[in-house]
Formats: C-alpha cells, structure tokens, sequence
C-alpha cells in the first residue's frame, strides 16, 4: 500500500519486519487518529534503512503516542534528502521531532472554533 504525504509517496509497512533494504530515504513513524487518518509522530532521513529503523530510539516513544506503522520513501543517493525531512518536518510538525522548527511553530496561538482572541 502506498501513502501520500505533501506529494511525496511512502510505502507502508508493518514495524515488525526485521529486514530494511540498505538504501538511503525518509520514513515516518504513524499511526491512524480517530478519522482514520495518519499522522506523523517522528519523520527522518538516512544513509540506510537497514541500519537506522531497527535500533531507533524515537519507535518506543512513537509507540506510545500510537504509532502502529513506519512509512518509508528511497530516496536516491544525491538527492537533498536533508531537504525533503526538514519540508515534511515543517509540514506536519510530528512531535518527536524538534528540528528543523523554527521559535514560531512552538508558540502559535491555539485555533480553538468558535473562539477569538
């Protein structure tokens, strides 16, 4: 099954596999919410999927926020993977993640409907 994320396709898969293919790309650990919808907990970029996502440390936290699935995109060696992480960083602002935000993002004013300030 294929996931899309602010144009940039994901493949997801199931977070008990135990062998990533050593090839550099961006995954995401997600969950569903209450919508069926995915959000992100934790997005980052790697020189290889078979040594970064086994042994991270931000999947048991991720866990317990409801991560059920790690998403992951190849990305090929040359491309500004760095790039893509901080785009999608800055987009979904997962909460395990802390750069790549700007001061800004952590303090803009709660949009509550109904309500003004």
């Amino acid at each position: 099954m294929a996931v899309t994320w602010a144009g940039y396709d994901f493949l997801v898969y199931d977070p008990s596999i135990t062998t990533w293919n050593d090839v550099p790309g961006i995954y995401i650990f997600t969950g569903l919410n209450y919508l069926n919808r995915w959000v992100a907990f934790y997005i980052g970029e790697t020189g290889s999927f078979r040594s970064r996502i086994p042994p991270h440390a931000d999947w048991f936290p991720a866990v317990r926020l409801g991560a059920t699935h790690v998403h992951a995109m190849a990305v090929p060696p040359g491309a500004n993977r760095e790039e893509i992480e901080r785009f999608l960083i800055q987009t979904f602002q997962p909460p395990l993640n802390v750069q790549h935000r700007t001061l800004a993002d952590y303090f803009l004013p709660l949009q509550v409907p109904g309500l003004s300030w």
